[in-house]
């Protein structure tokens, strides 16, 4: 499978600089995969399509401020530093720019509190740091770091808070699960009103969710590792929503790759851990029956999760759609709803 077929145009025009607001008033299309109809709807909506035996899963990481400005000390030469994932204390997986400048015992400083040495370089161009600090390193990012909006949004971002869901609470991430971006306290309130339950999985998006593919086939594509949870009350409200014949209800591909990789038999186990599961056209879903997702960019992992949850023409025929309807794209952009199943909830 070649990564060519998964890419398209898209006009700078139609990248979302800045959220919506309300969160809830972005437009959703809603995707039938098993007929290809599309409905043109706004977010607040999405209770619509839910009913009282439904689950909707949750990824409540939450964005730290990962992008620190240093100089390497000797030289001053200025550095970008985004960390990726902890590996101890005060060790961490990290990409730096420019990479040339960050060879195995450079050292950087980001201010009197915090500094760093460079300790080895990885297989996917980034390095390992090791921080010297004293205190509490996460207050120490809170002062220094900046949230690390992706490259493509150029605009400033003046909320910090609106570059995470509102139910975000386990810190971890370096970019957004950006699905989760529309919903609002007052509209999950009505969901759950109606009956619905809501169950969290915690996946922390690193290199794995936004690194782009580089290889021409598909096949021969390997995620980075990502750290994830789910907890046995999660597991067992999944669980139970199966045997009763509801419908799980996945909100963002982060929570996807989670339940794939704990599904079992039709059953999910409670667990945690990293992976590095990669989904593209081809795979057999087990646990998820819809998705709720944004628009992705071309050629990216995401685009191939996506489309092998509804199918590459439904998928490529709603893409065009929304470039057509004037749909936002990316973090900041709207919404799709794709359903798997017939109108009575069943999965085909």
């Amino acid at each position: 499978m070649k990564i060519s077929d998964f890419d398209y145009e898209l006009p700078e025009e139609k990248i979302a600089q800045v959220p919506i607001e309300p969160r809830d008033h972005a437009k959703l299309m809603v995707v039938h995969s098993h007929t290809g109809e599309l409905e043109h709807r706004r977010f607040y909506d999405l209770i619509d399509y839910l009913m009282p035996n439904d689950l909707l899963v949750l990824n409540e990481t939450r964005v730290i401020p990962a992008r620190l400005y240093g100089e390497r000390v000797g030289t001053g030469a200025q550095l970008e530093v985004l960390l990726l994932r902890p590996f101890s204390d005060k060790q961490w997986e990290v990409l730096i720019k420019p990479g040339r400048r960050a060879k195995v015992g450079t050292r950087i400083k980001f201010g009197d509190q915090l500094q760093a040495t460079v300790v080895k370089t990885t297989d996917v161009g980034g390095r390992i740091l090791e921080f010297e600090y004293e205190g509490d390193f996460d207050a120490i990012l809170e002062e220094l770091g900046e949230t690390p909006l992706p490259p493509y949004i150029t605009a400033k971002l003046n909320d910090r808070e609106r570059y995470q869901t509102v139910y975000a609470r386990e810190k971890g991430s370096v970019a957004a699960p950006t699905a989760g971006l529309h919903f609002t306290e007052e509209l999950l309130d009505k969901i759950k009103s109606k009956g619905i339950k809501l169950a969290t999985v915690t996946l922390h998006v690193g290199l794995g969710t936004f690194r782009p593919i580089q290889v021409e086939t598909v096949e021969e594509h390997q995620m980075h590792e990502e750290y994830y949870c789910l907890t046995e009350e999660s597991a067992a409200l999944i669980n139970q929503c199966k045997a009763e014949g509801g419908r799980i209800f996945a909100i963002g591909t982060t929570t996807v790759r989670v339940l794939e990789t704990l599904a079992e038999n039709g059953r999910i186990r409670p667990g945690s851990g990293w992976t590095d599961i990669f989904i593209y056209p081809g795979y057999n879903f087990h646990i998820v029956d819809a998705l709720v997702t944004n628009f992705h960019l071309p050629k990216s992992s995401l685009l191939l999760l996506v489309s092998a949850f509804a199918n590459r023409t439904v998928i490529r025929t709603a893409y065009q759609e929304a470039l057509k309807l004037d749909y936002r794209f990316f973090s900041f952009g709207d919404a799709m709803l794709i359903l798997r199943g017939n109108s009575n909830g069943n999965q085909v």
